[in-house]
């Protein structure tokens, strides 16, 4: 399956990093991965110059990250891609280019467990900038590269791995969008 994604949309650079949990995220992190879900597809979706964001219930006023969603085991990472674009900014999109793989460990005490996030640039095609599942997504807005990456110092302070490797992410993509 990665090798049809990587001929149509290309060869992502690869990277590898781990970030610590405290045992409460940790926990939420694998009851997630329950049903057998060890990886997510994140999408920069351009619209003109500016790119979607979206913000989660829990956040702070005035943080966002790129749209994201998990990959169910045996799950299309292509139509994974277009319908988790929908329903956490209600647009319909166009994939474009993979541009990073990035495989993450994240750790709480002496528990380990293996995440691979894949990164696409897309383009918005049409759709209100309104999120369909509001139950996880409570806002979509427009925002340069430059606006989203000076919110990661927003993403570190919030005492959570996870947030922590979406900054890490978002730079990483942002630095390969910006190269390539």
């Amino acid at each position: 399956m990665l090798k049809e994604i990587e001929r149509k949309y290309g060869t992502p650079r690869e990277l590898v990093m781990t970030f610590s949990m405290s045992p409460k995220e940790f926990e939420m992190l694998k009851n997630s991965m329950r049903d057998g879900r060890n990886s997510d597809v994140t999408m920069f979706i351009f619209k003109g110059n500016k790119v979607l964001v979206i913000a989660k219930p829990f956040y702070p006023e005035g943080l966002y990250r790129a749209p994201s969603g998990g990959i169910k085991p045996g799950e299309n990472l292509e139509l994974t891609a277009k319908r988790e674009a929908y329903e956490e900014t209600g647009t319909e999109i166009e994939l474009e280019k993979y541009i990073l793989r990035i495989r993450v460990s994240f750790v709480c005490d002496r528990e380990k467990t293996e995440w691979t996030s894949h990164i696409f640039t897309a383009r918005y095609i049409s759709g209100e900038l309104k999120p369909v599942d509001t139950h996880e997504i409570k806002e979509v807005a427009l925002m340069s590269l430059e606006g989203l990456s000076s919110l990661n110092p927003k993403l570190m302070e919030q005492n959570s791995g996870g947030l922590k490797y979406r900054a890490a992410l978002t730079e990483a993509a942002i630095k390969e969008i910006l190269s390539g």
